[in-house]
């Protein structure tokens, strides 16, 4: 019996890549998540989807059913998820998956916790959130009219989404892989996940993938092993793609783009949820066991490494994607006095403008237990104020901390009176 995957065991690659120094140095076995502190399964989850389920129940909400597109809008809407992250995904790698194929691919939608599957004419929608202490939490919803919709937990996808992939603890993971004609995907060509360290070169294959990334190329639109053979002679081969209205029939969807920047948005922003999630469940147990946290050093520091971009492959040229995805995404800030914020994006040289990880302000991130929380900002204090010299940390410019200090000391809650100046103290 085949059970749904959801909507991040997602496309694949083709070149095998190693696993780098980003990782939680090995610790990347599954966890024993339903054993205790963490019971994973016994809890009763606190994510946007359980919330708004509630709100259906109680009448509070009302979601309006649409002819086309079925529940598509009306959640999109509630949930404040922006059409324009629309990707699309055309290796069968989901429970529907006979639905799926190059001229019928998989929609998926985003904001900072919650993911939205949708494929046309399908018989459900394959939804995912992170729950604050959790992690992944994945559901399914019956595209039928009726007056409360209701969200199904599925336990079962914690099958395939705990994995080295999502560091040993239920989350996501987005991967590359070729895929033939109609979108079965190739033995022998997946690899490790796709982060925001991986070369583009690597990543999207099995993805339509619409945007500019000038003379940097990337495994995206390409069906079968044909295209593939094409591709390797000229690596330009369907790149720098504007819209999909030539490739499929864009009518299906809301957009007519599966955008290059929000698919980059997304690699760091899973895999970073991961970690966050990793940590949480670590602190727990290690804390449950020994009382202390000291055997958790190589965690935190990869933790770190990749909160701030240590690790990030550098892009050699210019990057750009659908302007209305780069105004949805940096709209929701929050911005300091200078108008700064982590959520700026520089698609020049790097994604992000400031090296810091905006899933700072997350709630995940909050739920971190306090001894954890507390050693990384101190950590993260000292890295950015020069006072921790370590080099793996060395690649950060001066010029990019002093800014990352500045943005978080005004716009991140509740962080010790230490991180302010001394003017600001007194």
């Amino acid at each position: 019996m085949h059970y749904p995957r959801i909507l991040l065991a997602l496309a694949a690659l083709s070149l095998a890549s190693p696993v780098v120094a980003e990782d939680f140095q090995g610790s990347t076995h599954a966890l024993k998540y339903d054993d205790p502190p963490i019971e994973y399964s016994k809890q009763t989850p606190q994510d946007r989807i359980a919330k708004l389920q509630a709100q259906i129940v109680s009448g509070e909400v009302k979601l309006k059913w649409d002819d086309e597109y079925g529940w598509l809008p009306a959640l999109l809407d509630e949930l404040k998820i922006p059409k324009s992250s629309q990707m699309l995904v055309f290796s069968q790698t989901s429970l529907q998956r006979r639905e799926i194929n190059p001229r019928n691919p998989r929609a998926i939608f985003y904001n900072d916790d919650v993911y939205v599957g949708y494929i046309p004419h399908a018989p459900m929608m394959e939804i995912s959130a992170v729950d604050p202490k959790l992690g992944g939490i994945f559901y399914s919803l019956d595209q039928v009219p009726q007056d409360k919709p209701s969200f199904t937990r599925n336990q079962d996808c914690i099958q395939c989404h705990v994995s080295p992939r999502s560091l040993g603890i239920p989350g996501h993971f987005v991967r590359s892989l070729r895929t033939d004609g109609g979108g079965e995907i190739i033995a022998g060509t997946d690899t490790s996940e796709v982060t925001h360290c991986t070369p583009l070169a690597d990543r999207w294959g099995g993805w339509y993938v619409t945007g500019q990334s000038g003379a940097q190329t990337h495994l995206g639109n390409l069906v079968g092993l044909s295209a593939f053979d094409r591709h390797s002679g000229d690596p330009s081969y369907r790149g720098n793609v504007p819209d999909l209205r030539e490739i499929i029939d864009t009518s299906k969807y809301l957009t007519p783009h599966s955008d290059i920047v929000a698919l980059m948005v997304l690699e760091h922003q899973v895999h970073m949820h991961n970690y966050i999630t990793r940590l949480n469940y670590e602190t727990r147990t290690m804390t449950e066991t020994y009382g202390h946290i000291r055997y958790l050093k190589n965690q935190v520091n990869a933790f770190l490494r990749y909160l701030l971009f240590t690790e990030e492959t550098p892009l050699s040229g210019p990057v750009s994607g659908d302007p209305q995805y780069v105004a949805d995404f940096t709209a929701p800030g929050p911005r300091d006095s200078k108008g700064r914020s982590l959520r700026d994006l520089d698609l020049q040289t790097r994604t992000f403008k400031y090296p810091c990880s905006f899933l700072i302000y997350s709630e995940a991130f909050d739920q971190i237990p306090m001894v954890m929380r507390d050693h990384l900002l101190q950590r993260l204090y000292d890295i950015l104020t020069g006072k921790d010299e370590d080099p793996e940390f060395s690649k950060i410019t001066a010029n990019d901390r002093q800014a990352v200090l500045e943005i978080l000391r005004e716009t991140k809650p509740n962080l010790p009176a230490y991180w302010q100046p001394l003017a600001a103290k007194q």
